[in-house]
């Protein structure tokens, strides 16, 4: 057998029919075994998959499959994140319906990822398109309605006019719908929202229990909740016709600053500016200007800064000069109050509006150990620590100490009856606006009548069922176009009504899934006692994109659930880690077309060349695996040419997990040939150690040496699967294989292997197996088979190590001979100084040194080094 190459080919489907038929991995939830639910972040099914999809796949599976041998039950389920408007776009290229593309999809790439060897509770499959699935989102959203998390009103959004739909911010690409390039407005649509903003602050402190969770995420999503303290300050206006407010509120969070005020800003939405475009055709112009542009806070921080001066202007609540009102459109209504007063000498937006439109541009801040008077603004707004100048009664304070003694002087001030100035929390977040003029998507379950209002879909006429008779025949959502199903009589009335036939955003359909597969198949889809005990998510894989959004809506759902006595915890992923992408070299034409590297060969000397031709090849820089640049290896390809597990192997040998790791043919080939070697170690072991040997009565010196590295690696790796530190345990194990090989070596030359070898050497190709089956399983069960292990590997536990044999009992000492570092020595580690001394004396190293010469001194710095003074 040690001369036969494993041949993957033929073993890995075998092995996954046997793994498919015995349903070793089906999880049953009365399991009495400690709980353990591993979820890497479902995917969308677009279409086929390529290698680059399977990381954090196979890195979720290694934990699984560890974590079944240290005695867990293991929920480690898949499904797909179905729902989307790629659907739709593909129905109408296609002249298909969305349902159908969607489903031909899931079946291709459960197929593919079946190839992967994944440990994968199938049973427990869902795709959020199913009506039993929104079914239970709908009630969700009734319940979520009536506990006070969802809302409707109306909403600046990203319109498409051609497409007729909704789009999110970053589906708008330089001003233009991504689909139909068409220039995007900003309208306002009554939308429905999930109140998220009600858990702000809990989802703020939540962070800082997310101690498995990267720091950089846990950054992010504090950045976007971003709660700030500030004021709210009231502006009074000095010269507004009689039906207009008398004040405008401002939110701020640098009130140390007025005394450098020049303006007062509106949004282009705030009541104020609506009030005066009805009579001001310019200003009615100059909003609809500004809706043309996206509404993302990015896309507004850096484009152009335009105003429109209103000519209004307030007083300045600390007596300074009056300031003007214009109407801006980098004035977002969305945060604090859609006003804000420009102070321009310390805020890069205010500064470029101000010289823009020749408004004055004072520093009150002033630099420390800066001249006050050569201090000056240029293009640059000053945002740094200093003290207050140009500030009347702030002179001289801290920036901190300015905040507290202008937010204690307002608070007394009063504009009527109300105090000028008034200390807020504010938050950056915004409620989740869920609504989507689209038709693949989750119904939201509601109707509209006249006589009563929105009024809920009754409980027992759930789930609201897409229509299947839909076209796309024209721009817009179909179901807005339907003949029938979006008329409906009032549950409330009996009278004419019509469905809501905006759908629901997509991030919705991912915000409790994994709640989802806690049940078991056949069950309610969202049990209480079935959450409460697999969640939270022991360990969540998935990409970094996913930091903010999907993190911050699961966290959210998971805390409403909790409030409306769906579940019992607050947060749905103990642990989280994001995976570094797989990332291919580039491939171009000469007309520049992208080719798939199957499509590309190199010539005897190196040089790249179109398949089968002459024609040159231009190669890029290595780039995330992507179909449009073709740069992509399918599952299947891999698997035909060097079997799943050298795939698995090489991608969780390559890089440190959390980084970018490059698929290369040298890399894949270097996988395959360790592959080989672990099949051959194994095979020799066998050959050379029976099945049924006997542990002797003591072990030597080279079958202890053996046994304690034996050992080591499956402490070490089961320490390195728990950091996911996959990298490492590869290393170690490749470690281990040179020791294992050069004892089996000697072995095999000496002829007559002793029990006490023979018994470590069969105990170390157990070792082995074991410790590489989560990695590579299909070699591992082939292995097994030969070591004649009872049962399967996959259901086999975590090999138990002898804690007395990971101590070592030697120690490696260097050698320094004048000063110099010219060899080591090993040497028992409780050894006196003297028998160190001897044993030193007594090496081929240090006698040459000496050439016969006493040394004049030897210094033995126990458990540390050995100086010798020749």
């Amino acid at each position: 057998m040690s001369t036969e190459r494993y041949n993957a080919r033929e073993a890995e489907p075998r092995w996954q029919k046997i793994w498919d038929e015995r349903g070793i991995f089906r999880t049953r939830n009365d399991d009495p075994r400690p709980k353990y639910y591993v979820l890497e972040m479902f995917p969308y099914p677009s279409g086929r998959i390529h290698i680059g999809h399977g990381r954090n796949y196979v890195m979720g599976d290694v934990v699984a499959r560890f974590k079944r041998m240290k005695g867990f039950n293991v929920l480690h389920p898949m499904g797909w994140d179905a729902f989307g408007l790629p659907a739709e776009n593909a129905a109408i290229e296609r002249k298909s319906h969305p349902r159908e593309w969607t489903y031909e999809n899931i079946a291709t790439m459960r197929e593919q990822l079946k190839l992967l060897g994944l440990s994968l509770d199938w049973s427990r499959e869902i795709a959020t398109c199913d009506p039993s699935y929104y079914g239970e989102q709908q009630r969700i959203f009734l319940e979520f309605l009536k506990g006070g998390f969802v809302y409707r009103r109306e909403s600046e959004v990203n319109w498409d006019p051609v497409d007729n739909t909704v789009l999110a911010n970053e589906q708008v690409i330089d001003g233009r719908g991504w689909r139909s390039g068409a220039l995007v407005e900003r309208r306002k649509l009554a939308q429905w929202f999930f109140r998220i903003t009600a858990l702000a602050q809990e989802l703020l402190d939540g962070l800082d229990t997310l101690d498995r969770w990267p720091d950089k995420v846990r950054l992010m999503q504090r950045n976007w909740i971003g709660r700030s303290e500030g004021l709210h300050v009231r502006f009074a206006l000095e010269n507004a016709p009689a039906e207009l407010p008398r004040e405008v509120k401002v939110y701020t969070t640098r009130p140390d600053t007025l005394f450098g005020a020049s303006f007062l800003a509106l949004s282009p939405g705030h009541p104020l500016t609506e009030a005066l475009a009805a009579n001001d055709p310019a200003l009615a112009a100059f909003v609809e200007e500004c809706r043309r542009g996206g509404t993302s806070t990015a896309e507004i921080e850096t484009q152009e800064k335009m105003g429109y001066d209103t000519g209004l202007k307030v007083a300045h609540p600390l007596g300074g000069p009056h300031l003007p009102v214009y109407v801006a459109n980098f004035v977002l209504m969305e945060y604090g109050t859609g006003a804000i007063f420009g102070c321009p000498a310390h805020d890069q937006r205010d500064l470029d509006f101000a010289r823009k439109y020749g408004l004055p541009v004072t520093p009150v801040v002033l630099p420390p150990d800066t001249d006050p008077a050569a201090f000056e603004i240029g293009d640059v707004a000053y945002d740094g620590e200093g003290t207050l100048y140009h500030s009347g009664f702030l002179d001289g304070l801290s920036i901190p100490d300015a905040k507290e003694a202008v937010a204690a002087k307002l608070e007394k001030q009063t504009l009527g009856n109300e105090p000028v100035g008034e200390r807020a929390i504010n938050f950056r977040l915004r409620d989740w606006g869920i609504s989507r003029q689209r038709y693949w998507g989750c119904p939201i379950p509601i109707i509209h009548c006249e006589t009563c209002g929105p009024v809920p879909v009754p409980e027992d006429q759930l789930p609201v069922r897409l229509p299947d008779d839909v076209s796309f025949d024209a721009p817009g959502n179909p179901l807005d176009r339907h003949p029938t199903w979006k008329h409906v009589n009032c549950p409330q009335c009996g009278g004419p009504a019509r469905r809501e036939t905006d759908t629901m955003d997509t991030f919705v359909d991912s915000s409790w899934y994994f709640a989802r597969f806690a049940s078991e198949p056949g069950t309610a889809p969202l049990q209480k006692g079935a959450a409460d005990h697999w969640l939270p998510v022991n360990q969540y894989i998935g990409g970094i994109e996913h930091a903010i959004l999907h993190l911050l809506y699961s966290r959210f759902f998971i805390r409403a659930l909790k409030k409306l006595g769906r579940v019992s915890l607050e947060e749905p992923f103990a642990g989280l880690f994001t995976q570094g992408m797989i990332v291919h070299e580039t491939y171009k034409d000469p007309e520049g077309r992208w080719l798939f590297p199957e499509e590309v060969e190199k010539r005897e000397d190196g040089t790249p060349v179109k398949t089968g031709t002459s024609e040159p090849v231009t190669i890029g820089s290595p780039e995330k695996m992507s179909k449009s640049k073709k740069n992509v290896v399918p599952p299947e390809i891999v698997a035909d040419t060097f079997g799943v597990d050298c795939a698995r192997w090489f991608m969780l040998a390559d890089t440190p997990p959390e980084r970018d790791s490059e698929w290369t043919s040298a890399g894949i080939e270097g996988a395959w040939r360790f592959v080989q070697r672990i099949w051959r170690l194994v095979g020799e072991a066998a050959a050379l150690a029976p099945a049924d040997i006997a542990r002797p009565e003591s072990f030597g010196a080279e079958s202890t040496t053996l046994r304690r590295a034996t050992h080591k690696l499956a402490a070490q790796v089961a320490d390195d699967v728990e950091r996911l530190r996959f990298n490492v345990a590869v290393a170690r194990v490749h470690a281990f294989a040179n020791v294992f090989g050069d004892v089996l070596t000697t072995a095999r030359k000496a002829g007559d292997v002793p029990a006490d070898l023979a018994f470590a050497l069969r105990e170390a190709a157990h070792f082995l197996v074991a410790t590489v089956s989560p990695m590579v399983p299909h070699l591992a069960e082939e292995c097994w088979t030969v070591l004649g292990g009872t049962g399967l590997i996959a259901e086999a536990a975590w090999p138990v190590v002898d804690p007395a044999l990971l101590v070592d009992d030697t120690v490696t000492l260097p050698i320094q001979i004048n000063g110099k570092r010219r060899g080591e020595i090993t040497v028992p580690k409780d050894a006196a100084p003297a028998d160190v001394e001897k044993a030193v004396l007594e090496l081929d190293l240090v006698a040459q040194a000496l050439d016969g010469r006493a040394p004049k001194r030897i210094i033995v710095v126990p458990q540390r080094i050995v100086n010798v003074v020749a």
